[in-house]
């Protein structure tokens, strides 16, 4: 995942550094002789910029949200100098195979950097996606990116621990903004949303089961402990699931609406299971918060995507809806 953030800020970083590690070939530049590369280029130029129906690329990007921008960004990675670069290195076959995998890692990478977090894409989907267009381009799938990809493997590991992450917080987060946004609005004005809620929650007469999302989770969470809080607690929600959520971190800044500073999830809180992908800037553990005896159970998922993709890409993982299932279970 490491070299996958990296190609998400910057698409193209793999083709210019292809480019400039340059071939070992001695026939390279010399004239009257073609580069293999520029076969790929021939290829580039030949895709499909509408996936037919039928296609497996095509039924991917639809069921990915990433068709939309599919044909520009075919055009954009195309024309690009870095890709006309990394082409004429290709002096030969194996090179020229790592200049297909390498852009097709540049316009999975750009699609998903246009999409953020409307894109509802997994690492296997993802995958799959660079497979198929490797393939298209003259390559042979995974595991051929070679030089270019190992550096670049190299340099994200590096740039992905945790005090790297720190320096570059700020950048990675510009893309999760309107996130943000919503979550101070709600802070500001929430209470319309909160009532809107309890009034859906509390016209069931069933046993419930409320789950929220981001700033969903949060909303929840707070109208559940103030109904807690009231000694009116909501008896028919027999779980609340949260994914991806903040609600953890803004009670310990003090700034949940439904639970004073420091305090424990009141008597009436019903069991709160929350699921996190480790990768989401925006998830945050509800254990460490609220320890025990309280009702809550983190669980940990991976997308195998960057952020902020990791943030939509729960709805798209089998292990999200298993763990909910079981937890129903459990409740008898």
């Amino acid at each position: 995942m490491a070299e996958w953030q990296l190609l998400v800020t910057d698409p193209l970083c793999e083709l210019r550094l292809l480019a400039e590690l340059g071939s070992d070939d001695e026939a390279l530049g010399m004239p009257g002789v073609r580069a293999a590369g520029a076969g790929v280029a021939e290829l580039m130029a030949g895709l499909p910029r509408r996936p037919a129906d039928d296609d497996e690329l095509g039924a991917l990007l639809r069921g990915t949200c990433l068709v939309e921008r599919y044909a520009e960004t075919l055009d954009l990675v195309a024309r690009s100098e870095e890709f006309e670069a990394a082409c004429a290195a290709g002096s030969d076959q194996a090179a020229a195979r790592e200049v297909a995998a390498i852009a097709a890692r540049a316009v999975v990478a750009q699609l998903l950097a246009e999409a953020a977090e409307s894109a509802l894409c997994t690492g296997d989907e993802r995958d799959r996606i660079v497979d198929i267009l490797t393939s298209r381009l003259g390559g042979t799938g995974r595991g051929a990116v070679g030089r270019a990809g190992g550096v670049l493997l190299r340099v994200g590991m590096r740039l992905t621990t945790q005090p790297a992450l720190n320096h570059w917080r700020g950048p990675i987060t510009t893309r999760s903004v309107p996130a943000i946004g919503d979550i101070l609005r709600y802070q500001a004005r929430g209470g319309p949303l909160r009532d809107s809620l309890t009034r859906h929650i509390t016209a069931a007469d069933e046993p419930t089961i409320v789950l929220g999302h981001s700033l969903g989770g949060i909303a929840l969470v707070d109208v559940l402990a103030l109904a807690a809080i009231r000694q009116e607690p909501l008896r028919n929600v027999r779980l609340l699931v949260t994914i991806g959520s903040q609600a953890p971190f803004l009670h310990e800044l003090g700034a949940l609406t439904g639970l004073p500073p420091g305090a424990s999830l009141p008597p009436g809180f019903p069991r709160w299971l929350n699921i996190y992908d480790r990768a989401d800037l925006l998830a945050y553990l509800a254990e460490p918060v609220f320890p025990a005896p309280s009702p809550v159970a983190d669980h940990e998922v991976a997308s195998r995507q960057p952020f902020p993709m990791c943030h939509s890409a729960y709805w798209k993982l089998d292990a999200v809806y298993d763990r909910i299932a079981k937890e129903i279970e459990e409740l008898g």
